[in-house]
């Protein structure tokens, strides 16, 4: 089956086009309403990347929005973020109804800011549709509030101070953002409790069966994607639930298979690291004496 290409969108100004939204007020930032969308049935934009950041609000939509192979209902409204190269493939059926916004924020913007390196650290810009942020009426007023600022500042006269206004003003948005998160990962507790034991069984059947040293150490995505979510949605799920991201669990599994091996075998260093998918012993003995402080030889004796 063949796969298209996705087209890339390179520009601010190139997106303004294909949505037939006019200009904007700055090459490298820009602030859509939905409403004033003209044209969103582009084939283009039906699979595609951004050069740039964007963060959408999506409020009130009537009709359907399709995110790969699944229908997604904003009616209630949500928050999506992308970051720059992920792929987006979405589809507007012809009796959609659009409210809400979209901030589009080109890396080269906040280049010389702090901001350049912390936002890669907002791992909700690589979450999937179905991980949206969906605010209380109390959080949809803080965001609107932040929103007018920028706003506000967006709409004038350009100056030495308004870039790092904006700035400013962009990262308290994504602050407020991650602490929203924080919230719906406590009340979607119970959900992500399922997910947690579902995940630690993936772990478990992993670890129990051949495939370490047939398939080597499984990867923070094996996993994600055996449970249909992106990665850092479910690392920061098991951050909130457990005090560990997904790479710490599977670390610590490991740990554990090692000692179980070194205490009740009596097969070589190598040998173990190879058992446990390890290419070199070097990397495996790394990475035992970073998590117990101790080399692999001196754990075995320490039981002898």
């Amino acid at each position: 089956m063949k796969i298209d290409k996705p087209y890339k969108i390179k520009s601010i100004s190139e997106y303004y086009r294909l949505l037939g939204v006019g200009k904007p007020q700055h090459p490298l930032i820009g602030l859509i309403n939905h409403e004033d969308i003209q044209n969103y049935a582009d084939e283009k934009l039906k699979n595609k990347t951004y050069d740039f950041f964007t963060i959408s609000r999506k409020i009130n939509y009537t009709g359907t929005m399709k995110y790969g192979q699944h229908y997604y209902d904003f009616q209630e409204g949500a928050m999506v973020f992308h970051g720059p190269n992920q792929v987006i493939v979405s589809e507007l059926a012809e009796d959609v109804n659009l409210q809400g916004w979209t901030m589009l924020i080109h890396p080269d913007f906040i280049r010389t800011s702090p901001l350049a390196a912390k936002i890669t650290k907002f791992g909700f810009f690589s979450y999937m549709a179905n991980e949206a942020l969906h605010l209380s009426d109390k959080e949809a007023t803080t965001i609107e509030e932040v929103m007018d600022t920028i706003r506000k500042e967006y709409s004038s006269t350009i100056d030495i101070y308004s870039q790092d206004i904006l700035i400013s003003q962009i990262e308290l948005l994504l602050n407020y953002c991650s602490r929203f998160y924080n919230r719906q990962f406590i009340t979607r507790k119970a959900v992500n409790n399922e997910l947690l034991i579902k995940f630690e069984k993936l772990v478990n059947d992993y670890f129990e069966g051949d495939n370490l040293s047939l398939k080597g150490v499984p990867s923070v995505q094996y996993f994600s994607s055996q449970l249909n979510m992106s990665a850092n949605y479910l690392s920061d799920m098991l951050r909130n639930l457990t005090g560990q991201s997904t790479q710490q669990h599977i670390q610590d599994k490991l740990i554990e298979k090692a000692k179980q091996l070194l205490t009740t075998t009596n097969m070589t260093i190598s040998e173990i690291a190879y058992e446990l998918g390890f290419e070199y012993s070097q990397s495996f003995s790394k990475l035992f004496k970073a998590k117990t402080k101790l080399s692999p030889s001196e754990f075995r004796q320490s039981f002898n």
